[in-house]
């Protein structure tokens, strides 16, 4: 059994243009032991991702000037080890979903968000992405 904790301070970025989400996943994350960093802009995310260390991004597909795919992609040039989980309230393009090592619907987000997280954040950290985890096969 995955435990939903994580074992020792682990640190998720959170990328979306909307504050209430952000708050919502600030504090979820939190009350579960997570340290948070937010970011309201896909520029104010990339710059925390080359700063911070960070183990895991939570990004939003429907962003203004960049999306989630985009954002992804600029990350994985950075920090290829990165776990990267997208949220969407959306349907999302199937394409984009390999880039990925998760997928969640956020009116998922409250059941399957922090098991996910404590799932990924477990696993040895490598240089390609991880097999991504799409619940029910969403791809």
């Amino acid at each position: 059994m995955i435990s939903y904790y994580p074992p020792s301070m682990r640190t998720v970025l959170c990328i979306d243009d909307d504050q209430a989400i952000l708050r919502y996943e600030k504090m979820l994350l939190e009350r579960s032991g997570y340290a948070v960093l937010t970011a309201a802009s896909a520029q104010q995310g990339l710059r925390l991702v080359t700063m911070c260390e960070c183990d895991a991004v939570l990004i939003d597909y429907e962003m203004p000037v960049m999306n989630g795919h985009e954002i992804a992609s600029q990350i994985r040039r950075i920090r290829p080890e990165l776990t990267i989980i997208l949220l969407s309230g959306s349907d999302v393009p199937t394409h984009v979903l390999p880039l990925f090592d998760a997928f969640v619907p956020k009116l998922e987000a409250n059941r399957e968000l922090l098991p996910l997280i404590a799932e990924l954040c477990s696993r040895p950290p490598g240089p390609e992405p991880k097999q991504g985890f799409y619940p029910e096969d969403r791809r």
